[in-house]
């Protein structure tokens, strides 16, 4: 049922919203050079790696680090506002309709954050897609502190449902854990 939903989801909002997404891809190519979707390796469902898309928000040549490691100045004028909005993660509808991801989830991390993908193994959140917003998102935690966030994950994992999703996407839309993504300050 989650699978159906997720296809059906993103498949009606891009259909409808493709033309707000090329009209922000064209201004993000007006403010700064390099391709509008950055792409970047992340990890998902049993630890195996998959190309996470995104709009791109940092600087062309800015380091391919967890985001609570980048500095500010990485970020473009127009990446901040997407980034506070969640917009930037618009493309990941596209990893949901591939199966790599779910719309809830955990929310898929780096390779490099060893602790954090084996915190979540050893308590079998890597059993389930990473998803574009999830219970820790929407609760403020962000990837800064590896055991608190794989505990949060392991939570949503025990009582994941339905409704609770559509719970965590209202609450998502809402503005609930935005701008938890921020970088260094």
């Amino acid at each position: 049922m989650k699978r159906a939903f997720d296809v059906v989801a993103c498949a009606l909002f891009l259909l409808i919203g493709w033309p707000i997404l090329l009209v922000i891809i064209i201004a993000i190519r007006i403010q700064s050079p390099g391709s509008a979707i950055f792409t970047q390796t992340r990890v998902g469902r049993g630890g195996r790696q998959f190309t996470c898309y995104k709009l791109r928000t940092m600087y062309a040549g800015t380091a391919n680090l967890p985001t609570h490691q980048v500095q500010p100045s990485s970020v473009t004028a127009l990446g901040e506002h997407l980034r506070r909005f969640k917009i930037d993660e618009l493309p990941q509808l596209c990893n949901v309709l591939i199966g790599d991801m779910s719309l809830v989830g955990p929310r898929p991390c780096l390779p490099s954050q060893v602790d954090l993908v084996e915190a979540r193994r050893q308590l079998g959140v890597l059993e389930v897609r990473p998803g574009i917003t999830g219970l820790a998102q929407v609760n403020g935690v962000d990837m800064s502190d590896a055991s608190r966030l794989a505990e949060i994950d392991a939570q949503y994992v025990r009582t994941q449902s339905l409704f609770g999703d559509l719970r965590l996407i209202m609450a998502t839309l809402r503005g609930r854990g935005v701008g938890v993504d921020q970088v260094v300050r």
